[in-house]
C-alpha cells in the first residue's frame, strides 16, 4: 500500500469502527448479552448449543448468522464491488444501515430477537461496504484483522523490515475509534438504554450524508487520480 491514503477513507474508516463499537456493546449488554458486529464467538456459540442440545439457542444463534450475511449482501447488491473506491453508492448503503439500526430500537426495548437480528443485518452491511483499500483489509466491525496487522509489523519491525506505516497507523486508529465507540456506547446505554442505538444511527446517516456531499464535490473538482 504505497500511495496516500485520502481523507474520506481515514475518516469514514475511524468513524464507521467507532459506530460499530457502540452498536456492539448495547448488543452485549442487552438482554440476550449477544455481540452483533463479528460472527467468530457466535458460531463458537452455535457448535457450543449444538452439542448441549440447546435448540431455543441454535436458532438464535443461526438467526444472527444469517441475518449478518444477509447485510452483506445487501452491501453487495447496492455497492456492487469489493474495493472501496470514490464513486459508489455508499451514501445509500449508510442511509439503509441507519434504517436498520433505528428499526431495531422498539424491537430491542421490547425484547424481541428481531431488534438483534436488524443490528447485526446493519453490522453485515457495513463490514461488506468497507472491504479492501488498495490492497489493505478494511474491517470496521471486528477487529482481528487489524490486531494481526499490528503484530505482523511489530515482528517486522523486530527484524529491521520497512514498515508500511499508513496501513499500520490505519489499523491502530480502526481499533481506537472501535474501543472509543465501545465506552461511548456503554455509558449511553446505562443512560438511555437500547435509546442509545439512536446515536449510532443518526452517526451513520450523517456520514452517508456528509459522503454524498463529498463524492458529488470531488466530482464537479476533480484531483489527482487515486484521491
Amino acid at each position: 500500500m504505497t500511495e496516500r491514503l485520502p481523507g474520506w477513507v481515514w475518516t469514514g474508516a475511524v468513524t464507521l469502527a467507532c459506530i460499530a463499537g457502540m452498536v456492539n456493546v448495547v448488543g452485549y449488554l442487552g438482554f440476550e448479552h449477544q455481540a452483533v458486529s463479528h460472527l467468530t464467538g457466535t458460531t463458537s456459540l452455535l457448535g457450543a448449543a449444538l452439542v448441549e442440545g440447546d435448540w431455543r439457542s441454535v436458532r438464535h444463534l443461526w438467526a444472527l448468522l444469517i441475518a449478518f450475511s444477509f447485510g452483506a449482501m445487501l452491501s453487495g447488491l447496492i455497492i456492487q464491488d469489493s474495493t472501496l473506491r470514490l464513486g459508489r453508492r455508499y451514501g445509500v448503503a449508510l442511509a439503509l444501515e441507519a434504517v436498520l439500526l433505528a428499526a431495531a430500537v422498539p424491537l430491542f426495548i421490547a425484547q424481541q430477537l428481531n431488534g438483534a437480528l436488524l443490528a447485526a443485518m446493519a453490522c453485515g452491511l457495513q463490514n461488506a461496504m468497507v472491504t479492501t483499500y488498495s490492497g489493505a483489509i478494511v474491517r470496521t466491525t471486528h477487529l482481528s484483522g487489524m490486531f494481526t496487522d499490528l503484530g505482523i509489523g511489530l515482528g517486522h519491525l523486530i527484524r529491521g523490515m520497512p514498515l508500511p506505516m499508513r496501513r499500520l497507523t490505519l489499523s491502530g486508529l480502526i481499533i481506537s475509534g472501535f474501543l472509543a465507540g465501545g465506552i461511548l456506547g456503554a455509558w449511553l446505554f446505562r443512560q438511555i438504554g437500547y435509546h442509545a442505538l439512536l446515536i449510532p444511527a443518526a452517526l451513520t446517516g450523517i456520514t452517508g450524508l456528509g459522503y454524498t456531499v463529498y463524492r458529488h464535490w470531488r466530482i464537479t473538482h476533480p484531483g489527482p487520480p487515486g484521491q
